[in-house]
């Protein structure tokens, strides 16, 4: 994963610069998020893998599947992706672009995963213990994982907190084996 990230960083840094050149970063969000779901559709990455198909026929299809939010930047950036053999980045890319927004809006998203499910409260609790942590507005998305056992883990950028009793475990672990 740490690779797909390093090669998609220039790619998702060159697309911020250009999309705030030109005031549009929600645009180029939109545009960015269609591709990354895409990129993850396994019909997809089959046609693009497909040596039958050009690189230009690709980008036709993801063209019309853009629709309007095909712009000519766009579609140049979509055709530099094809020509490198990069669709498989376009989700990282996506992702390094929607932090790179926030980072610029003042704002940082946090994954936080829950053995059960959060109280509102509970939430609440943990965006301002986050907030005091990396001093920005803290944007969430929250999923289930029923493998922590209890407690949480939560990601912010390349921070993990792991608060949960399976990495409580895990530590222990290494520190008595160690």
């Amino acid at each position: 994963m740490a690779e797909l990230i390093t090669v998609a960083r220039p790619y998702a840094e060159a697309v911020f610069r250009l999309a705030k050149e030109a005031n549009s970063l929600p645009a180029w969000s939109e545009a960015l998020a269609v591709l990354a779901a895409a990129a993850q559709d396994p019909l997809a990455v089959e046609f693009a893998a497909n040596p039958k198909f050009s690189a230009s026929q690709v980008q036709a299809l993801l063209t019309e599947l853009l629709g309007a939010r095909a712009t000519p930047q766009v579609s140049n950036f979509v055709a530099t992706v094809l020509e490198s053999r990069r669709f498989a980045l376009l989700p990282a890319i996506a992702e390094l672009f929607e932090q790179l927004k926030a980072a610029e809006e003042g704002s940082v998203t946090a994954h936080i995963e829950s053995a059960f499910e959060l109280t509102a409260a509970q939430l609440d609790e943990i965006k301002s213990i986050l907030t005091a942590r990396v001093g920005k507005k803290i944007e969430t998305t929250v999923s289930l994982n029923a493998d922590l056992i209890g407690g949480v883990r939560m990601t912010v950028g390349d921070d993990v907190i792991d608060a949960s009793v399976r990495g409580k475990l895990a530590a222990l672990a290494a520190r008595l084996t160690s």
